[in-house]
């Protein structure tokens, strides 16, 4: 008797296959095959290349506007001679090629974990390596993901073995080293806010030069229409700004690299002697401690170098080298040559050079072009900003926010909204708050320079632990690069007093939520490992209880992979009745950056046949986007069928003959109806087909008990300090991450779960 078999179908392809498969393709069809995918992905790269301008560049870009005017801002200004202006062009020249193109475009954008960038990029990179990742959620069962298997398996150096045992063995070092990277990514959370601040009112005090009689009032309200404007955009998404904003970028490095040309051959052609390091050390020697201090306003001319690799996600390396090093890089050189050489002219105008270098011709061109520049320097560090804080959020470390995917080919491009309106909240009270560019440069300058110093001393573990390079290889990348950081790293400390404590106070209070939300979530995690219950005693209790099992299935969601959560457990207690079908579901990020489809359910079966009880393991990379509930559903009812099926085929190689059944009108017709999104976001639809092999019952239980109902059963619980616990602990739990909890969006809200289907069952964590 036929009976019917589930199938996926994608639609659109259907018919494909066909074409494709009658008889060998020629060599001739082959070579046309080959050359039409290089000529696509060479538009691609291409393409991405463009869009880059509007999105990672910026920043680094407009950096010419404040950098002079913050390096002489204080007693440097005193030394009138070419030497200190040839060696503050010599420092910005080599800074730019040291930690912009060979550090960052050379170097690290090598670093990336499976196409992403950042500083907590590099930690997942390194904690899966080294199995020291946050929740721990290097199981067995994780292994043979295609994340892990895609990995070059490099022979284990005795440096590299060293120092994973000393990482997996000492708990200080493991709490250290994820203090270190949440410092780093807090500082550029607050780089979010001082980027745009500076960049937009740096251009608008521009007017000042041809308006001298402008109020400074009326500069700060411009700018903040300016910056209100440039939030306001961000929800159409990066792909969209980034073909808003890149002919607006490629005009202004146009511009600049063009003046730079003509004032520099007009001003003074010897300029281009700059580029000795010779000069550096004149500097030094005529300047001293002075020329020291300065360097807190030179570091703002690699502002924007680390967005380029925290990026990378939006992007590919490729792009973004080929756009650095053929566009950006040259221009910038040539804008601060033609700079250097205004100056080394005309040094009355040290606060205002940039604009004064400009010919009287081209300036209100180039200040309206400039004004949106900025406006596109912002949105580097935002763009790195949102992408930062997903990764934090799937691995514990921030608060739950909303996270809307902007794209549909591209997961990286991302808006979140909170952190948009917040970060935009920031920058209006720092520019109304400040006004002075030079203390919003002096904090800048700290912030910028203390991610990149994190930055070089995770790559130092990069190269050994995962490269499995050398030891005086990495030593010699973090001496060269990280001594040339710690001497603008000291000028910069040097001016916390003059506007250098704003980044501290704002990447403090980001790393004690972050720290915090982690804490708190490990301590729940560990109370749920402490209470969980075994399925037995449940079971073995249900006479005296009276459990009942209801049409339908639940969804039970907790932070468990091995026996009954707490919550079941408290609820079973209370009401003694559960669905038919149960799946304990257990959500886990993993320390890789996205999960294929097709490896992301884990189902296992629970107890006897006749309970009915499975688990269900989803696996999420940190940058994988979430589905909404009825696609979820689907999914994990799909997988649950598969497993059955795949069961039953076993039990019948072994001997067993599987009981069988018809399936009833109602189960065909939900069965016809089920959709999900599969690999590639191609649609998929399930349909009926006639075959003669036979499926078993409880496959069309399960469809039958899906008619009846899905609902879910979550914790609403509140974690509070145990009595016991010393002060600080009950400060930590009961009022900041109580806080914290309490202002963040609810889990249920989080995975987009229907109210009316959804179960909260309270209960008290003392931990």
């Amino acid at each position: 008797m036929p009976l019917l078999k589930i199938s996926a179908v994608a639609v659109g392809d259907s018919g494909a296959g066909g074409r494709r498969g009658g008889g060998s393709m020629d060599l001739e069809r082959q070579s046309r095959v080959s050359e039409s995918r290089s000529s696509k992905s060479y538009r691609t790269t291409l393409l991405l290349a463009y869009q880059s301008f509007g999105v990672v560049y910026g920043d680094l870009s407009i950096s010419p506007i404040y950098v002079f005017k913050s390096t002489f801002s204080g007693r440097l200004r005193l030394h009138e001679e070419d030497a200190e202006i040839l060696g503050a062009l010599s420092l910005v020249f080599w800074s730019l090629t040291l930690i912009a193109l060979c550090k960052y475009i050379i170097l690290v954008l090598g670093a990336d974990d499976n196409g992403e960038g950042g500083t907590f990029a590099l930690y997942s990179l390194m904690s899966r390596h080294s199995k020291i990742g946050l929740s721990r959620t290097s199981h067995a069962a994780h292994e043979h993901l295609t994340a892990y298997e895609l990995e070059t398996d490099c022979e284990e150096t005795r440096t590299s073995l060293r120092i994973k045992k000393f990482l997996e063995k000492n708990q200080t070092s493991r709490l250290l080293l994820l203090l270190f990277t949440l410092l780093g990514t807090s500082m550029v959370i607050g780089d979010g806010c001082l980027t745009p601040t500076i960049s937009v009112v740096s251009a608008v005090s521009g007017l000042r030069i041809k308006l001298p009689g402008l109020h400074e009032g009326y500069t700060v309200v411009i700018s903040c229409v300016i910056l209100i404007g440039l939030f306001a955009l961000q929800h159409y998404g990066t792909h969209r700004i980034g073909f808003l904003f890149s002919p607006i970028l490629i005009a202004w490095l146009i511009c600049i690299s063009t003046i730079g040309i003509y004032n520099t051959i007009k001003w003074n052609p010897g300029v281009i002697r700059a580029i000795s390091p010779h000069y550096i050390y004149l500097f030094f020697k005529k300047s001293g401690k002075d020329g020291w201090s300065s360097l807190g306003g030179l570091v703002l001319c690699v502002t924007g170098a680390e967005a380029m690799f925290a990026d990378l996600g939006h992007f590919s390396k490729l792009s973004i080298r080929i756009a650095f090093t053929a566009v950006v890089y040259p221009c910038l050189v040539l804008a601060y040559m033609g700079e250097a050489a205004y100056l080394s002219k005309h040094r009355d105008d040290l606060q205002q050079s940039f604009f004064k270098a400009l010919p009287d011709r081209v300036f209100w061109p180039v200040f309206v072009i400039a004004t949106l520049a900025t406006v596109v320097g912002s949105q580097a560090i935002i763009s790195a900003t949102f992408s930062i804080i997903s990764q934090c959020r799937a691995l514990g470390c921030f608060p739950r926010v909303k996270i809307i995917h902007t794209s549909n080919h591209i997961n990286g491009q991302i808006y979140i909204p909170e952190v948009n309106w917040l970060l935009m909240l920031l920058c209006l009270i720092v520019a109304i708050g400040f006004r002075d560019t030079t203390m919003i440069g002096n904090a800048y300058g700290l912030a910028v320079i203390t991610v990149m110093l994190v930055t070089t001393c995770l790559m130092f573990l990069i190269i050994t632990v995962v490269w499995k390079r050398s030891i005086f290889l990495a030593l010699l990348f973090t001496l060269t690069f990280g001594s040339l950081e710690l001497l603008y790293l000291s000028a910069c400390v040097a001016k916390v007093g003059h506007g250098g404590w704003l980044p501290l106070v704002i990447s403090l209070t980001i790393l004690t939520a972050m720290f915090t939300w982690h804490y708190g979530t490990v301590k729940k995690r560990e109370f749920e490992l402490q209470n969980k219950v075994s399925l037995d005693r449940i079971l073995s209790s249900s006479p005296s209880l009276g459990l009942v099992r209801v049409p339908g299935v639940g969804l039970v969601y907790s932070n468990i992979i091995n026996g009954v959560p707490p919550l079941f457990a408290h609820f079973v207690t209370n009401f003694p009745a559960f669905h038919r079908v149960l799946v304990f579901v257990c959500l886990q990020t993993l320390t890789v950056p996205k999960v294929p489809l097709h490896e992301r359910f884990l189902i296992t079966r629970i107890g006897q046949p006749e309970h009915g009880i499975f688990r269900c393991l989803v696996r999420y990379g940190y940058k994988d986007g979430g589905s909404d509930n009825f696609e979820f559903e689907n999914q994990l009812l799909l997988k649950l069928a598969e497993f059955l099926d795949q069961e039953g085929r076993n039990s019948s190689a072994n001997g067993d003959k599987p009981s069988i059944a018809k399936p009833s009108e109602s189960v065909s017709d939900a069965l016809a109806g089920l959709a999900i999104v599969a690999d590639g976001g191609k649609k998929v639809r399930f349909k009926l087909v006639e075959e003669t092999q036979e499926l078993r019952q409880e496959v069309w239980e399960l469809l039958e008990e899906r008619e009846a109902g899905v609902s879910y059963m979550m914790g609403h619980t509140c974690v509070v300090a145990h009595e016991s616990s010393p002060w600080i602990k009950k400060f930590t739990i009961d009022v900041i991450y109580g806080f914290l909890r309490r202002n963040s969006r609810s889990p249920a809200v989080s995975l987009g779960i229907p109210h009316s289907s959804l179960i909260q069952v309270g209960m008290i964590y003392h931990v």
